[in-house]
């Protein structure tokens, strides 16, 4: 049985969550394997939008399994607030099933605080959330992390957040200037969270492995793009987790040979929120009717995404270390309209070399220049395409290209943000 993961090829922000909606009508376990609520997927249903930040985009469908995996950091408040939010609007379907890792990290109220408290002072800014994912990975890496079993258990939780405690209110107050965090109070609030998700709490490893025995579809959720990674992105301007394919592995309890075919998610353009290098970034009109036309804001953070030109050399970064078997081209639409389209296919350095990879050194990446290939435009609306027949000669043109330049056959094309605005050329779990 073929079982697919879906990873985003740029800074996030790619349409992940509409794709991993559609797949997961064809999957039977879908799974989200890295991130906090740091990221956040919009699903549009029927005209309804829906924004998930923790649970997997799946769990709108019926009869599905969604797992977050022990690689998620999760807030527990944020966690409960997001269930509760879809039982109230009454689209949690009765048969769906939610499971949550026993061995994933909590994120506790001194991680946010001094997220918080660090990204104020700093001269060159990370653009971080302030959610606290970053200091609960560290804590997890550290060997201080707090789990959800631990969390699940009175006296384990309260030595541990104790300790903690002690070391995170000598930092906050002695380095920052902040006020101590009252362990009683945390104590307390969150033996209410244990109360609340006990009944959700498994090892989502052994589940995992059991319906793959049983020959069920799964379907792997990655959370941001690949450009965030913390090996393999514009690091130090990328988040705490690996966003990568192999991650998938890590953060789900799963062998490498259960991933069959990985689907990189690319935006028909390029968009990026926070700080950091951005080579093809438009501070022009056409970087401004990309952001308008696109409603290009951060679904975390509400933030206007910095908006640019398709860059095929971080796309072919993406394909390389996920290994990527199929792209799944978003937002097409959005270009609709305008004049002359360019893809950057390098990078001119100031001595002049063509690079065609992403130098590790942001340095020499801020201080390059895109090279282009431009192409025609095209004005006729296409959300109502269901097959490449139907676009625009230039639209066609232009995705095609991406197919040429990457060397990887696309699977799907978005034509407009409803589910059902999507041209899809092949099925990824075969058949």
């Amino acid at each position: 049985m073929t079982n697919v993961a879906v990873i985003g090829t740029q800074w996030g922000d790619e349409g992940k969550g509409k794709v991993v909606d559609l797949y997961a009508e064809k999957a039977h376990v879908i799974v989200r394997f890295q991130g906090g609520n740091n990221a956040g997927h919009t699903l549009v249903v029927r005209g309804e939008k829906t924004i998930l930040h923790l649970i997997p985009s799946g769990i709108l469908h019926n009869n599905k399994i969604c797992i977050i995996g022990n690689g998620v950091v999760i807030d527990p408040g944020v966690l409960i607030r997001e269930i509760d939010q879809l039982k109230a609007r009454g689209v949690l379907p009765a048969d769906t099933k939610l499971f949550i890792s026993d061995r994933a990290h909590v994120i506790m109220p001194y991680h946010k605080s001094i997220d918080t408290e660090r990204e104020s002072r700093l001269a060159n800014k990370i653009g971080t959330t302030g959610r606290g994912i970053g200091p609960c990975y560290e804590d997890k890496i550290s060997r201080q992390g707090i789990r959800i079993c631990d969390l699940l258990d009175k006296e384990v939780f309260r030595e541990r957040l104790m300790s903690n405690l002690e070391e995170k209110n000598f930092y906050l107050t002695r380095r920052f200037d902040a006020d101590p965090l009252d362990g009683e109070q945390i104590f307390s609030e969150y033996l209410s969270y244990a109360e609340y998700l006990k009944p959700f709490v498994a090892d989502t490893s052994l589940i995992i492995a059991e319906e793959a025995r049983k020959g069920k579809k799964i379907l792997f959720e990655g959370a941001q793009g690949t450009h965030l990674d913390i090996d393999h992105g514009t690091y130090p301007y990328v988040t705490s987790s690996n966003t990568t394919v192999g991650n998938a592995c890590c953060g789900a309890g799963v062998g490498p040979g259960m991933l069959n075919n990985v689907i990189g998610i690319c935006k028909a353009y390029t968009t990026r929120v926070g700080e950091g290098p951005f080579p093809t970034e438009l501070s022009d009109d056409i970087g401004r009717y990309l952001q308008e036309t696109g409603q290009e804001v951060g679904t975390t953070t509400g933030r206007k995404r910095r908006c640019g030109w398709l860059d095929v050399v971080l796309v072919n970064h993406a394909i390389r270390t996920s290994g990527i078997t199929g792209l799944a081209i978003t937002k097409l639409d959005v270009l609709t309209g305008l004049e002359r389209i360019k893809i950057c296919v390098g990078y001119r350095t100031p001595s002049g070399e063509i690079l065609d990879a992403v130098p590790a050194n942001m340095k020499v990446l801020l201080a390059c220049e895109p090279v282009y290939e431009t192409s025609d435009g095209w004005s006729e609306p296409i959300n109502q395409a269901r097959s490449l027949e139907e676009l625009p000669k230039n639209a066609r043109r232009y995705i095609e290209r991406i197919e040429v330049l990457t060397g990887v056959p696309l699977v799907l094309v978005s034509v407009g943000a409803g589910r059902e605005e999507t041209i899809v050329l092949k099925n990824p779990f075969g058949g």
